[in-house]
């Protein structure tokens, strides 16, 4: 019996999940920008079919989007991972082995599933649309490899309805499709690879399929000799059903507007410390380093100036305040008056499993009784009643160094006094 890996991948997922909410939105051309309004990083179909690039300055496309009536929204992270949520919690109705493996993305094993797979890809895609108005294609394959490139396949239109199966393919048809893709679009071969395969001879994806393994393990990696194998349909790389720990959480921010007073530094910097320690709560981790970085912009005519400092802890910790107080201390020490800064953040790393570390010398335990209730209490409180209902005060209210989110959509899904209203 053959591998069925299915891939299933929302279509052009921002700017989709604006239009679920805004139907005045469809057919029109869609971008949605980075932070601060920056840079394009989602296009909509009508977009694409306009040239526009991913990670074109906005500044720079204004003129065309004003002639074309081009459309752009701010990145509304909180409504694009609810809807992710929503969608692979739908997926995993569908079978038990399932990888998200990005914000749009899944992958889902549905070897020995009952049923002819496209009629469960179809329904999959019929379910999601119905329950979250976001449209999907589905690539399957014997190897993940192949089921990104049916999916693929299936965005461009090799296959009706949204839906690719590699494995019902003859193998002369799968051969005559697989020449007509070019080799930067298999997965894992990124662009600096493209001019050594070519070099090689290698241009499309059935030339790559029919290279030797062996051969090309020792002119590029082992990983180039598994994606050879996985093209010609031997499942090397298995779904990984439970993401692995970061073993490193940083957050970080380009300001709105410059900052140059310690006092909004400060309460960017709490925030992001808060940010991180709830990343690492919810993988059950421990960090026993904390580094914090400010710098000015590396662009213009002002005085430029980067500070950082990283700080080992006196024992491992998930505790939200006793990291914002480290972080504080950190800034006091790199703050320099005098210039405007443009980013702060935070990194957390030497993070270790929660339980099982040794006290130090001195009996310090990573997390006392009262600093893991006082962590449970505000996550419940925060989790239930929105971000940042009890936060540490050093994080202020007013924020004025926040980004700049010029054409927010509202949180459709996430709070409760912006749902949308229907008369």
């Amino acid at each position: 019996m053959n591998r069925a890996i299915a891939l299933i991948d929302v279509n052009n997922f921002y700017a989709s999940c604006e239009r679920v909410f805004n139907p005045k939105l469809n057919g029109q051309p869609v971008v949605v920008l980075s932070n601060n309004d920056g840079c394009a990083i989602a296009r909509s179909a009508e977009a694409k079919a306009l040239g526009i690039k991913m990670g074109e300055p906005w500044f720079k496309l204004k003129d065309i989007a004003r002639q074309h009536g081009i459309i752009a929204m701010s990145s509304n992270y909180a409504l694009y991972a609810d809807m992710s949520n929503r969608v692979m919690a739908i997926l995993s109705k569908f079978s038990p082995d399932q990888e998200v493996y990005s914000i749009d993305e899944s992958f889902l094993d549905l070897t020995g599933m009952p049923g002819r797979h496209l009629d469960i890809a179809q329904e999959m895609r019929g379910r999601i649309r119905q329950e979250t108005g976001l449209p999907v294609c589905v690539g399957i394959g014997p190897s993940k490899t192949l089921a990104k490139l049916a999916n693929h396949a299936a965005k461009k239109g090799y296959a009706p309805d949204g839906v690719c199966d590699f494995n019902g393919f003859n193998e002369r048809d799968l051969e005559t499709l697989l020449a007509g893709i070019e080799i930067g679009e298999v997965w894992g071969i990124g662009r600096r690879l493209v001019p050594r395969l070519n070099g090689l001879g290698i241009k499309s994806v059935l030339d790559l399929k029919r290279a030797d393994p062996e051969h090309m393990r020792q002119q590029f990696s082992v990983v180039m000799e598994k994606t050879v194998r996985e093209l010609r349909g031997q499942a090397c790389i298995e779904l990984k059903e439970v993401a692995p720990p970061k073993k490193q959480i940083i957050s970080s921010r380009s300001f709105g507007f410059p900052v140059t007073d310690l006092d909004s530094l400060s309460e960017a910097v709490s925030l992001y410390v808060s940010r991180a320690a709830e990343k690492l709560r919810r993988q059950e981790s421990y960090a026993a380093l904390l580094h914090v970085f400010i710098h000015t912009s590396p662009f213009g005519d002002g005085p430029k100036y980067s500070g950082s400092l990283s700080v080992k802890l006196p024992a491992p910790t998930d505790d939200s305040l006793q990291l914002v107080r480290v972080a504080m201390w950190i800034l006091r020490q790199i703050y320099r008056p005098g210039f405007r800064y443009q980013k702060a953040g935070v990194m957390l790393s030497e993070i270790t499993p929660a339980g099982g570390q040794q006290t130090d010398m001195f009996g310090f335990r990573p997390a006392d009784d009262r600093s893991a209730r006082r962590m449970v209490a505000m996550d419940a409180i925060n989790g239930r009643w929105g971000k940042q209902t009890i936060r540490a005060a050093s994080q202020g209210y007013k924020a004025p160094w926040a980004m700049r989110q010029g054409n927010l959509s509202p949180s459709y899904t996430t709070r409760w006094d912006e749902v949308l209203l229907v008369d």
